[in-house]
């Protein structure tokens, strides 16, 4: 598997990685780092009741390797384009 480099920025808890989540796809996972320094993130679950956010913290734990309380969307709940905060590290 080829390693990312996923750009993030500094927070009081941790770091804040923005993502451009595409829900439905066919394969899950991240699938591209985008110019404006945005993460790409295909997900195969709907955005209905919050079923492709959860799928969005599932990934980002595993690929970081932290626990999901460590995981929280801070902006853009209801968008494809998110603000995420993973508290307790300090780069990725």
């Amino acid at each position: 598997m080829t390693e990312i480099n996923i750009p993030f920025s500094r927070s009081k808890n941790g770091i804040t990685i923005e993502v451009k989540v595409e829900p439905r796809s066919s394969r899950k996972g991240i699938s591209g780092i985008m110019e404006n320094s945005i993460v790409k993130v295909a997900l195969t679950s709907p955005p209905v009741d919050g079923a492709a956010n959860d799928q969005l913290i599932d990934i980002l734990s595993d690929l970081l390797k932290v626990k999901r309380s460590q995981i929280r969307i801070i902006r853009g709940l209801s968008s494809k384009r998110k603000v995420v905060e993973i508290s307790g590290i300090d780069a990725v």
